[in-house]
C-alpha cells in the first residue's frame, strides 16, 4: 500500500483509487455527477473534474499504428468494420521491409509524413513496444490510447487480442455521442 504523509495528515493511495474508480463506475452507469457527489461524500465539481483529466478527446476520427501483429488481417477487419479511418499495421516481415527497402533520407521523409500524418486524428490506438509506446505518446501529443505487446526490441510477430481493439473502438464511438 501507498501511504503520503502530508503535514499531519496520513493519505491512503488504494483509498483514493477505490473512491475514483467506484466515481467513474458510477458516472458510465448513468448516475449524474451530483448523484455521485452525493453518494460518495464528495465535491460535484471534483467529479468533472476527475473526467476532464481523464478524457480522452471525443474526436471524429480514428487512426491506428501497430507493429509487429501476427493477426495483422484480423485486427484490420475489425479496424475496417469499426470505422478506424487511418490503419498503418504491420507484421515483422513488413516492417523489416519498411526499414531495408529505403535510405536514410528517404527514411526519415517517410517517418516525417508518417507522423505528420498521424498527428492529424483526434485519437490515435498504438501498438507496440514499451519503448515504441513511450515515443508515439511523446510525438503525438498525448491523444494515444497504448496497447503494450512486450519490451523492447521485439523481433517477433505478437498477438493481438481482437476484442480489446473492437471495444477501445465502441469506447470511442460511443463518447461522440
Amino acid at each position: 500500500m501507498d501511504f503520503y504523509r502530508i503535514q499531519d495528515k496520513m493519505i491512503s493511495w488504494q483509498k483514493i483509487e477505490k473512491t475514483l474508480r467506484k466515481a467513474l463506475n458510477m458516472r458510465a452507469r448513468g448516475f449524474s455527477q451530483q448523484e455521485v457527489a452525493d453518494r460518495l461524500q464528495i465535491d460535484r465539481t471534483f467529479i468533472s473534474r476527475l473526467e476532464g483529466i481523464g478524457e480522452l478527446r471525443k474526436g471524429q476520427t480514428i487512426a491506428f499504428v501497430g507493429f509487429p501483429i501476427a493477426n495483422k488481417e484480423e485486427i484490420q477487419n475489425i479496424l475496417e468494420s469499426e470505422g478506424c479511418d487511418f490503419i498503418l499495421i504491420m507484421n515483422e516481415q513488413e516492417r523489416l521491409d519498411f526499414i531495408n527497402q529505403r535510405n536514410g533520407k528517404q527514411m526519415l521523409d517517410d517517418l516525417m509524413d508518417l507522423t505528420a500524418q498521424v498527428r492529424s486524428y483526434d485519437t490515435i490506438i498504438c501498438v507496440g513496444s514499451d519503448q515504441r509506446l513511450k515515443l508515439f505518446e511523446r510525438l503525438l501529443d498525448g491523444q494515444v490510447i497504448s496497447i503494450e505487446i512486450g519490451a523492447s526490441p521485439i523481433t517477433e510477430d505478437k498477438w493481438v487480442d481482437p476484442q480489446q481493439i473492437r471495444k477501445i473502438l465502441r469506447s470511442i464511438k460511443a463518447a461522440r455521442v
